[in-house]
């Protein structure tokens, strides 16, 4: 006795279903069964997605020792109150200017240090002030390299170097370099230090203490 759909036992349209159930399903599973099984995107749930015209400051990325100096841009954000928020650039007095707060020291601080120092002074403002500081830019931490390098001009010292890194960046010594006498000159407390640097030496592995991590606002120069 044949089935309603032609088949010669119930057994046999049991197993034909089966084995198209099994076909359907790797046909979906090789995504060729447009409306017939979900997308995986659309299984995903919505991502959050910033205001229409805003974008997330991206920050810099920042050596351990580092603290906030002349010139280098910053992005504060302070939590549910952005009439006080902004993006300001650290002037050559050391200071920064903010809605409602004016003018705040920030040359010489932390990132973190500055936000404590910022929601102290908003809470004449906002409640319980909730504030960030990132640091977009970095421009306070240079050094200029002179002289007998390929590219000679400034580094910015974007993690910790010392002066055999910062030649490097600057394209290592000339053929006719004097790699014995190279001069690192720093201000500290307002006077001119002068520190030798012997290119071969360091290579060598002697005398490596004279490879010093230069500070902002140093300069090298190769004769």
């Amino acid at each position: 006795m044949h089935s309603a759909f032609g088949y010669a036992n119930p057994e046999q349209e049991l197993s034909v279903h089966f084995m198209k159930n099994l076909l359907f399903r790797a046909v979906c599973v090789a995504g060729l069964c447009h409306g017939l099984a979900t997308p995986v995107a659309a299984q995903q749930p919505p991502q959050s997605r910033p205001a229409s015209g805003t974008a997330a400051p991206v920050a810099a990325t920042l050596p351990p020792s580092f603290v906030i100096g002349v010139s280098d841009v910053l992005s504060i954000s302070f939590w549910r109150d952005p009439r006080m928020s902004a993006d300001v650039v650290v002037r050559p007095d050391g200071m920064i200017s903010l809605p409602l707060l004016n003018d705040v020291h920030a040359a010489g601080s932390t990132p973190a240090q500055l936000a404590v120092i910022l929601a102290e002074a908003a809470v004449k403002f906002i409640a319980d002030p909730d504030v960030v500081v990132m640091v977009k830019e970095i421009h306070s931490r240079r050094v200029f390299v002179l002289g007998n390098v390929v590219t000679p001009g400034m580094v910015t010292l974007s993690a910790d170097m010392n002066v055999l890194q910062v030649i490097a960046v600057a394209g290592g010594l000339r053929e006719y370099a004097d790699k014995d006498n190279i001069v690192i000159i720093r201000t500290e407390n307002g006077q001119e230090k002068r520190l030798k640097f012997n290119y071969d030496d360091v290579l060598k592995g002697k005398n490596v203490k004279q490879n010093v991590l230069l500070q902002p606002g140093d300069t090298v120069v190769v004769r």
